[in-house]
């Protein structure tokens, strides 16, 4: 039996998940203390004793979204069987991006909140940064012309955007599309330069 003192042996896990099912129901806006607390069956200072901060419990969560993001990110370039060249990698990079953005809206918003970034807690950029680099040589093998490093980053903006407007249903309003996939090829073709007939 655990004292008052004492965290509860598997707390730190259970509050974790189920602030990821909180946010995949209800969005990031919903992630407070106390209402992970209560789904999690403990006081609403209890963690506290793993999670000092409630940005602490938020950079959490958020890992996992973004270990998962970068989960299929690897299955997604793992597909090509090894034999898809430098565009088509990114193309695939950029589909799989697209699809968790779409699929995974509050964990989505809660990955790229600027205070859990900027704030270091949990290494959620240690987490993120690998993945842009991965983008950052596919860009370099597809445009040996360019700054990488910087096409990349804007590239990645470019989908961002795409991904945020999308779900606020902005992009459909605008465009007419009711699929984000000639979107994604447009942005190739602005950033690699016009790909192979489609």
């Amino acid at each position: 039996m655990t004292t008052p003192e004492e965290p509860e042996p598997g707390l730190r896990a259970r509050l974790v998940e189920v602030g990821v099912d909180l946010v995949a129901a209800e969005g990031a806006q919903a992630l407070t203390l106390r209402e992970i607390a209560r789904r999690a069956g403990v006081s609403h200072g209890a963690p506290r004793r793993h999670f000092p901060t409630h940005l602490e419990l938020l950079s959490a969560i958020a890992r996992r979204g973004f270990d998962a993001l970068g989960e299929r990110a690897r299955e997604a370039l793992a597909a090509g069987g090894g034999t898809a060249g430098p565009r088509e990698q990114v193309a695939a990079l950029g589909r799989a991006y697209l699809d968790y953005a779409l699929g995974n809206r509050g964990m989505y918003e809660l990955m790229f909140r600027h205070d859990l970034l900027s704030s270091g807690h949990l290494g959620l950029r240690d987490t993120s940064l690998p993945l842009f680099g991965i983008l950052v040589d596919l860009v370099g093998r597809a445009r040996p012309d360019a700054d990488a490093r910087a096409v990349a980053g804007v590239l990645w903006a470019n989908l961002h955007g795409v991904a945020q407007l999308w779900c606020w249903g902005s992009l459909q309003l605008a465009t007419g599309s009711e699929d984000p996939t000639p979107l994604l090829h447009t942005v190739l073709d602005a950033h690699l330069g016009p790909g192979s007939a489609r």
